[in-house]
């Protein structure tokens, strides 16, 4: 059986452990391999940032390949650069929005996207392969590559992302809280140059406070922003902003659901919304997709990651998808999920109809969800425990059509996911504590 070393989002774990100096070496070397000479570097805010930074390009110029290094970026910037500047690929140094000891490599083609399935296990079988270790009939004298500076990179993010929008924000004020992450650099100068009044949190960083009870993941310090400041509308990133989260002015969160429901109905309302369709994933909230088809739109789910819901946009020539943890890809924009050009877009649909965030979320009524991850070392087995999808089985014949019931592993830590909607809260948290019982059993 093949080892693909990358998860739902790149090569990830605990670095200078799990991913250590010398397999991002190897990965470098892959990279110049099977992409080409010329690939986009980028990493976000960690400690261990620079380590691997240093022990991918090395392996990338061992090649002879030429890494282009952005510095601290965000990841949809690697992604957008990599594409403008006509290199061979791109690769970001980030774990998301994993806690500060985690690191991750991940990988985007030519054409800024994710790298198919297959091409990612033909890399990983080369990087554990001896040839992967051995340093014969590697370049010599003019043959070793050099690292390239580009050149004012986040500034070209920026430029980008406040170009996507007509008019300006002039009125909006705005609280964000950029999580001690790559959109410390970016995000604030993006809104104020569009006019907002920007109050801005966590935008310092010593690499071991990134994701901290900070950013998309803890929104409570986002929540005392917007009403200590009286601001119209809060927003989050993680680690790397290639997603972002909101609250309305009463704090109560804006999640990936509500912002495809309410950029879908403007752009099908401005008529941009290409074949009325709306990609998502299996996470999606039941009430998004049951407001979305009442309201005429085709919703497509995919397997939870952006990389599948990009694949599905591109198959479909849909315009406009993402995922419930706030990962939105305005494909016309950018080619993975973008966390500034997804607040642009949402601020924007605010300024031009004169309607508060918690106005434009009527647009859908989520169903209560209850979702919890079970550590599990044995999330492997999951596909063939019997016991579990037994009990899965009931629950769903209990719940009928008033609700449903997810349970799949993380793609990036040893956890199961189990998740139920229900029309109330106490039925999906009744029926997730049964499940995460028999996980705890069967898979520990």
């Amino acid at each position: 059986m093949s080892i693909n070393l990358f998860g739902t989002d790149g090569v990830r774990g605990v670095a200078n452990a799990d991913l250590s100096y010398d397999l991002a070496f190897r990965l470098g070397r892959a990279a110049t391999k099977f992409l080409g000479p010329n690939i986009c570097v980028g990493r976000d805010t960690r400690r261990s940032g620079t380590m691997l930074e240093s022990a991918l390009t090395a392996g990338i110029m061992a090649e002879g390949g030429m890494p282009h290094c952005c510095g601290i970026i965000p990841t949809p910037a690697v992604a957008l650069l990599t594409v403008q500047n006509e290199l061979d690929g791109g690769i970001v140094i980030s774990a998301s929005h994993n806690p500060p000891e985690f690191n991750g490599i991940k990988f985007f083609s030519s054409k800024g996207m994710k790298l198919p399935d297959a091409l990612e296990e033909e890399i990983s079988a080369w990087v554990l392969s001896d040839a992967a270790a051995s340093t014969q009939e590697l370049p010599t004298g003019a043959g070793v590559g050099h690292i390239i500076k580009m050149k004012d990179a986040r500034n070209l993010y920026i430029e980008h992302a406040v170009h996507t929008v007509s008019g300006n924000l002039e009125g909006l004020v705005v609280a964000v809280d950029c999580g001690h992450g790559a959109a410390c650099l970016t995000t604030p100068v993006a809104l104020q140059r569009l006019g907002a009044t920007v109050h801005a949190i966590n935008t310092d960083y010593d690499g071991m406070d990134i994701n901290v009870d900070c950013g998309s993941t803890h929104l409570e310090s986002l929540r005392e922003l917007v009403r200590q400041t009286g601001a119209d509308v809060g927003m989050a990133h993680d680690g790397d902003a290639d997603r972002v989260l909101f609250v309305d002015a009463d704090g109560r969160e804006i999640d990936g659901d509500f912002i495809l429901a309410i950029c879908g109905s403007d752009l099908a309302a401005q008529g941009k919304l290409k074949n009325a369709e709306i990609v998502s994933t299996v996470m999606c909230n039941l009430g998004f997709t049951t407001a979305m088809r009442e309201a005429g739109f085709q919703v497509v789910q995919t397997a939870v990651g952006d990389r599948y819901v990009l694949e599905r946009m591109v198959q479909d020539g849909a315009v406009l998808g993402g995922e419930q943890s706030g990962h939105i890809i305005f494909l016309e924009h950018n080619t993975t999920g973008d966390g500034l050009v997804t607040a642009v877009q949402l601020l924007s649909v605010m300024k031009r109809t004169g309607r508060s965030l918690a106005e434009l979320a009527h647009v859908m009524t989520r169903f209560p969800q209850v979702l919890e991850n079970v550590f599990s070392e044995s999330k492997a087995e999951l596909e063939q425990c019997t016991p579990l999808w037994n009990a899965v089985h009931t629950v769903e014949a209990e719940l009928g059509d008033s609700g449903r019931v997810l349970v799949r592993p993380s793609g990036t830590e040893p956890l199961v996911r189990v998740m139920v909607e229900a029309k109330t809260h106490e039925t999906a948290q009744q029926a997730v504590d049964q499940l995460v019982a028999v996980v705890k059993r069967e898979l520990p």
